[in-house]
């Protein structure tokens, strides 16, 4: 149990981070921030995938990092665009 959440951990740190990267916001987003939009960018990447019939985050994998990635880009838009509202 204490490895399932250490690997979401690890995940949702890379992924954040990465998507921090391509959305230009790395600056100004710490480790912690990184983690939280990682994980959550995971469900919405994994919701994204199962909703166009392909497999969501399966693990710690290349594919799983992607997926999470891909949801981290579109949290970080949306709050993009809720902010300039």
């Amino acid at each position: 149990m204490l490895t399932d959440i250490l690997i979401w951990v690890l995940l949702g740190a890379l992924a954040g981070w990465i998507a921090s990267m391509i959305m230009g916001r790395n600056a100004q987003m710490g480790a912690l921030a990184n983690i939280v939009v990682g994980i959550v960018g995971a469900v919405i990447g994994g919701f994204l995938m199962n909703a166009v019939g392909a497999p969501g985050v399966t693990g710690f994998n290349l594919y799983s990092i992607l997926v999470a990635i891909g949801g981290a880009v579109v949290l970080l838009f949306l709050v993009g665009l809720m902010r300039r509202a």
